[in-house]
């Protein structure tokens, strides 16, 4: 008689959430001060914006990896599908991401630092505007036939994508203002007050806008969220949403330095929920399931050993980094 197996996929569902979720939220909120650095108005407040996530910025993309390998192990049929539907905007995030970095290693061995500041704040945008067209595709859906992706590497450019696109830049301009909020003091957090409250504004417009598309898109999505029961057991989400608004409105408008910054991540794990809500339980949108695209079970237990080992050393040397890197930034005073 067979021996029932324990099935791992909810449990790699969840690290797969969880790594692209803690990828969006900590490498979201370095990304956003980048595009904020663009806009600074000197070089001292150039300097300040980077040196509020020198720490931690790189440790941060360690989430990007853990997420890309566990869909690669745990769901190899949707990594087959995603990628190549996606490639040409994940190469673009890409190369933004190594000009970025290299941007972030010149500024500090050139006595003129203006070139490499601003190419650190376009390589930000960049990165983010390609991670919000690959979050259009993916919800959007993707061409399959014969369990292959059948559509072009153009695909992923369109109208709803690019809003997804520039919603993304105005969520990690949001978190990158609140960052700088509970980091920096003075003027440049004034100012950072200011530009989270133009974003927040432009999150919730992306938010509606989303939220009204993707229905009206997929009746499936709209029969998740308006049909009976649950139009009423899915309405704490949206009645979260606008309450994780309205506290991160309060809180810029006021004097609270931390408050932002925790609405900040609030909102973006409440729309992530929405998101997950709306496409639960398929990992390829529209066409398979967790279940359908999952890898062995041997596979995924051989996988989840070295899980168990890796996830906490992650989450110990991240929060570490966190620790000793707590206080407010003071340019060449450091970390107060």
């Amino acid at each position: 008689m067979t021996q029932p197996v324990l099935d791992l996929t909810p449990l790699w569902a969840g690290i797969l959430a969880a790594g692209v979720f803690f990828y969006v939220l900590l490498d979201g909120f370095d990304l956003g001060a980048g595009i904020l650095c663009g806009l600074a108005r000197d070089a001292r407040s150039r300097s300040l914006m980077m040196e509020s996530i020198a720490p931690i910025w790189d440790g941060n993309e360690t989430w990007l990896v853990l997420g890309g390998l566990s869909l690669l192990a745990a769901f190899p049929l949707a990594y087959a599908i995603i990628m190549p539907a996606v490639y040409f905007p994940l190469g673009i995030m890409l190369l933004a991401l190594v000009f970025r970095g290299t941007a972030f290693e010149f500024r500090n061995r050139e006595r003129e630092s203006g070139l490499w500041d601003h190419a650190f704040a376009w390589g930000s945008l960049i990165a983010t505007v390609a991670q919000g067209l690959v979050l259009g595709a993916f919800i959007q859906g993707f061409k399959v036939h014969a369990r292959a992706f059948s559509g072009s590497s153009l695909d992923c450019f369109t109208p709803f994508s690019a809003l997804t696109g520039l919603a993304l830049v105005f969520g990690y301009a949001l978190l990158g203002a609140s960052w700088l909020v509970l980091k920096t003091e003075g003027e440049l957090q004034q100012r950072s007050r200011r530009q989270g409250r133009v974003a927040l504004i432009g999150v919730l417009i992306g938010i509606a806008a989303v939220s009204i598309w993707t229905p009206l898109a997929h009746r499936d999505i709209a029969l998740r969220w308006f049909s009976w029961p649950n139009v009423v057991l899915l309405a704490p989400v949206p009645i979260a949403t606008a309450l994780a608004a309205g506290w991160c409105w309060r809180a810029l408008n006021s004097r609270a330095e931390a408050q932002p910054f925790a609405a900040a991540l609030l909102l973006f794990a409440l729309s992530y929920l929405g998101i997950g809500v709306s496409l639960y339980p398929d990992v390829v949108p529209h066409r398979y399931s967790l279940w359908q695209a999952a890898s062995s079970e041997s596979t995924q237990a051989f996988l989840g050993v070295g899980a168990m080992f890796l996830l906490p050393i992650i989450l110990m040397y991240s929060g570490w980094s966190y620790w000793v890197f707590r206080g407010k930034v003071r340019g060449d005073l450091g970390y107060h």
